[in-house]
């Protein structure tokens, strides 16, 4: 069943729209994965480029049964980039976006999980939370695993933004206690764009984005967690490639 509704975060004094899977079969309780740009997992005409995840038909032909709590981003100029930036750059082409990243997340943790806990047949423990997201929103569900580890123990980071803030996010590794019994899986394509943004710091995209995955996925392991690296051949900075890849985080983020 999904299920479309409209949220008030306080952290960003706006309303988002959420799309909310809950299983077909069972009563639950469900462990919970949250998703960034939640209108392109489900359905092609909520997609921003027509073509969703295919989330829906994925979990319904997948043996575990979760809920998954897509949110929206403000789809207003400039607004997707400034709460999927966590990170301030004083220099580059992410120094002017202001970044509201934290208070995305500040939300997601304070609010939203409460609320979907309180009204829903979930498993609220950390265990049983998820967070994923591509590009800027796979960039965020990285910063969310380490900056939130305390709630939150998986996280998907498809073609994930990382390079331009890769410093700070590693210092943040460096100085935050990461549970080993925390998993990561980070892909990249090797016809990568940037969605339509050149990236002045790199001529070779899937080289550079191959880097800031590696180097992420190091330290989670050297924390003692787990790290899923996957190079899709020929993949591409677009929905329709990181549907190909819900067969592959799925299971090794949820594996007992």
């Amino acid at each position: 069943m999904l299920i479309k509704q409209n949220f008030h975060f306080d952290s960003i004094n706006a309303d988002r729209p959420l799309h909310i899977r809950i299983p077909d079969h069972g009563e639950g309780p469900f462990p919970v994965f949250y998703f960034f740009d939640g209108h392109n997992l489900f359905r092609d005409e909520d997609a921003t480029y027509g073509k969703s995840w295919g989330l829906d038909e994925f979990c319904a032909s997948w043996d575990k049964q979760i809920i998954i709590v897509g949110i929206e981003c403000g789809h207003g100029h400039d607004e997707r980039m400034s709460e999927y930036l966590p990170y301030g750059r004083e220099s580059g082409w992410l120094s002017s976006y202001e970044p509201l990243g934290d208070r995305t997340m500040q939300g997601i943790i304070y609010e939203l999980k409460p609320y979907i806990d309180s009204v829903f047949p979930t498993i609220p423990f950390r265990e049983c939370t998820a967070i994923g997201g591509s590009s800027m929103g796979g960039l965020m569900a990285a910063y969310g695993l380490v900056r939130y580890n305390q709630f939150i123990s998986k996280a998907a980071c498809l073609s994930p933004s990382i390079g331009s803030v890769s410093g700070k996010l590693w210092h943040d590794m460096n100085n935050t206690y990461i549970s080993p019994d925390t998993r990561i899986y980070l892909s990249w394509g090797t016809r990568e764009g940037y969605g339509g943004i050149k990236d002045p710091e790199s001529e070779d995209r899937s080289s550079w984005i191959y880097r800031t995955c590696r180097g992420t996925a190091n330290k989670i392991t050297a924390a003692g967690g787990e790290a899923m690296l996957y190079c899709q051949v020929g993949g591409r900075h677009c929905e329709a490639d990181w549907e190909k890849q819900n067969r592959l985080y799925m299971p090794f983020l949820w594996q007992q």
